[in-house]
Parts: C-alpha cells; structure tokens; sequence
C-alpha cells in the first residue's frame, strides 16, 4: 500500500515540471497520470480540482526557490553580499536552473487570466513573497548603515524584481545568457550607487 504523503508529493513534484514546461491550460490530468503512474481517481483523492493541483504546484516551486535563495541571503554577512546572492542566483539561472522550463512566476504570470483566479492569487502572494524578501534587505542595509537612508525601497524593490525577471525572460527567448549578464551588471551599479 502506498503512503498517501509520498503519494501526494509524487503528484505535486510531477505535475509542477509539467505545469512549468507544458503550461498550467495545456497540462490535462491525462498528462499527470501518465507522469505519475497514478489514475485519475488517486490523483482527485489528494486534490479536489485541478486548480487545487496547480497552485499547489506552484507553491512548491516557490518554496523551492526561496528556499535554496534564502539559504544563500542568511549566509552573506552585509547588505552588498546579501544583494550579489539574488543575482548570482538569477544569473545562474540559466546554466543551473532550480526546475525545468524556467521561471515559475513569470510563467504563471503569463499564463494567468481573469478566468483563473485561483492561480492568479497564488503566482500573485509569490511575487508579493519576494518583493517583501527584498524590500526588508534594502530597509535593514538602510538600519544598519549599508544603504543610503533617502532611497525608496518600494521603488527600488520594484525596479529590481522587474530588472531582473525581465533580464530571465530576454536570455531564455534569445537562448543565451547576454540580457541576464547585462542586467545584473547595471543592477550591481544600482546598487553601488545606493550603498554608504
């Protein structure tokens, strides 16, 4: 018999890559069960819906991305190094990627529509995760005297999330790794420039 826990786990892990390779409309319960080795019915007797499937899917790419990026922050001892942990982590990126198919919350961001709200939320409390993971580094390199105090860190939280997340989605469309050196390069002088 099997355990329901490993059971579930199964599901999630496998239909995540599916989600985030095939796209989160064009992955059928057919595809998961085919992945899983699992029937429909196992599938349903985890998740009500596929809904619930996918955003919980999506959670655990979360979790795992801030999970191996919050290990790298805790372990860089100031405010410049804690920043160079986010970029060395997106301009690995590329080479090394955390999941196959790329950035789970622009693709579910992408993907998204007024029709799927449920997914929405989730990609949406993703990125409201990490803006809140920067904002606090920018407002405690401001406390401990690493950061200008006059900068808006909303400002500059949104300006680096995008920066970043827009440099991600040029090097994967244009197949190298050009758009994401760049613009951790100018996000590295951003940051110069902010820091005491």
């Amino acid at each position: 018999m099997r355990n329901p826990e490993t059971t579930k786990n199964t599901i999630i892990k496998e239909s995540a890559n599916l989600f985030n390779t095939q796209g989160y409309k064009a992955t059928s319960i057919s595809d998961i069960t085919k992945a899983t080795g699992l029937t429909k019915g196992a599938i349903y007797r985890h998740f009500e819906s596929k809904s619930d499937l996918e955003q919980e899917a999506l959670r655990s790419l979360g979790k795992l991305m801030f999970n191996e990026l919050g290990q790298s922050i805790r372990e860089a001892k100031n405010f410049h190094l804690k920043m160079e942990a986010i970029f060395s982590f997106f301009e690995k990126y590329m080479e090394t990627p955390l999941y196959d198919g790329g950035c789970p919350l622009m693709n579910a961001a992408v993907e998204v529509d007024d029709t799927n709200t449920a997914l929405r939320q989730q990609a949406y409390n993703m990125l409201a995760q990490l803006k809140a993971s920067v904002e606090k580094l920018l407002v405690n390199g401001i406390k401990n005297g690493q950061v200008r105090p006059e900068i808006d860190t909303s400002l500059y939280c949104t300006i680096i999330i995008a920066t970043l997340e827009g440099g991600i989605m040029m090097s994967k469309l244009e197949r190298n790794k050009t758009a994401i050196t760049q613009t951790i390069a100018h996000l590295r002088s951003l940051v110069k420039d902010m820091s005491l």
